[in-house]
């Protein structure tokens, strides 16, 4: 609790509204992406959302398959 507590004190918590979480996953699924990835998907959507620069992550991969960031770097 002490980690969740600290983290809500230094970020701001980014969500999907009902329809945000369905065009994800439909442009994720049109993609040819299934499984966990789509995790990534919907990830990617908050950045987008919070109109993140860069996107930090140790699966660039994953991100540069969706093609909806313009920025994904490994930490």
């Amino acid at each position: 609790m002490l980690f969740l507590a600290q983290t809500r004190e230094r970020l701001t918590v980014v969500t999907l509204t009902g329809n945000e979480y369905y065009d994800a996953i439909q442009s994720a699924s049109a993609k040819g992406v299934t499984g966990g990835t789509i995790y990534d998907a919907l990830l990617a959507s908050c950045a987008l959302k919070a109109k993140a620069e860069i996107l930090y992550t140790w699966n660039v991969r994953h991100f540069q398959r969706l093609g909806v960031l313009r920025r994904v770097e490994t930490p």
